[in-house]
């Protein structure tokens, strides 16, 4: 028979081995709440470590290149010969060429794109946005290789039969390839800025007697700038860093000019033939490479930090 003693203590011992349980989970969930935010912000960290490293790498490197080539001659030579016996290093060439085909594409992704997100967004039905969206999206999903040879062999010898002039190897085809390739981008994120557009400012733009196209122009539209700046400048970096399509379809001349016609090469297309063997490595052929890189890294920079500016400005909060 337990005494009374005895199960006192035995009482007293479970309830310090539950005080002790319980201080031993606090101290768990104390660790986890002081280590938990650090491990968020070591992930979160991962993407500005990558791009910090990226320059370090771009910079350490490009140093070296401008040990000799004096830079203002990389940045004004309209002549490109890395290759060559009197080898000249300027970068023009392949800037006019980059600037071209980014030009090109937008020129044909922007309207399109924006009028495919004028239609989902105002016009289709749920029905009808629930297989148009995902059948454009899809041409997102196709690889870049497959663009270019499309443009090489199928939009190149069709543009022939009406710009006989046109050479085999030119920047209008990828161009014009590239921007069928970032139409599904603007497209989906002009859509999704217009459809976050209150319904409430539609209703009182057809309430004073808009029409659907008026109040689509110039309600919505408006209200969705900020997105849609957005989408445009995200199209325009995707063309600007494309490698393969123009690899394939533009040709590797370094020509500065400004007929599309002709065959241009890129600043990616450029870093594509230089990589593949061409250069041995701790050449100055070798090391522009990484300052053509640079020169493209801190295009992007410099146009996302300008249209992140220009979508501050016409952000609109509802």
């Amino acid at each position: 028979m337990t005494s009374p003693f005895q199960a006192s203590s035995s009482s007293s011992s479970g309830i310090r081995d539950l005080i002790r349980h319980n201080q031993d989970k606090k101290s768990f969930r104390k660790t986890i709440e002081v280590w938990i935010p650090r491990f968020l912000f070591l992930l979160a960290s991962l993407s500005v470590l990558t791009t910090v490293g990226i320059l370090i790498i771009l910079l350490t490197e490009a140093i070296e290149f401008f040990k000799t080539v004096p830079i203002l001659d990389f940045f004004t030579g309209t002549v490109l010969k890395p290759l060559s016996q009197t080898p000249a290093f300027g970068i023009l060439p392949l800037v006019m060429g980059t600037l071209v085909s980014s030009g090109i594409a937008i020129l044909v992704a922007g309207p399109i794109g924006l009028m495919a997100a004028i239609y989902l967004s105002e016009y289709a039905s749920r029905r009808v946005r629930s297989v148009l969206k995902p059948a454009l999206e899809l041409l997102a999903g196709v690889p870049t290789i497959v663009y270019g040879f499309f443009a090489f062999t199928f939009v190149t010898p069709l543009l022939r039969e009406w710009i006989p002039s046109l050479e085999a190897t030119n920047i209008l085809s990828p161009g014009l390839v590239m921007g069928v390739m970032i139409i599904p981008m603007i497209a989906s994120l002009s859509e999704d800025a217009m459809r976050s557009v209150p319904q409430a400012m539609r209703e009182g733009s057809a309430a004073l007697g808009s029409t659907k196209l008026e109040t689509a122009l110039k309600v919505v539209v408006p209200a969705a700038l900020s997105g849609i700046i957005a989408s445009f400048v995200l199209g325009i970096s995707r063309a600007l860093g494309e490698t393969m399509i123009v690899a394939i379809a533009s040709g590797s001349s370094k020509n500065f000019t400004f007929d599309i016609t002709e065959s241009m090469q890129t600043m990616t297309a450029y870093i594509v033939e230089v990589t593949s063997g061409d250069a041995a490595a701790g050449s100055t052929v070798y090391y522009s490479l990484y300052a053509v890189a640079m020169t493209l890294f801190a295009t992007t920079l410099l146009m996302n930090l300008l249209a992140g500016k220009i979508a501050r400005k016409f952000r609109e909060v509802y």
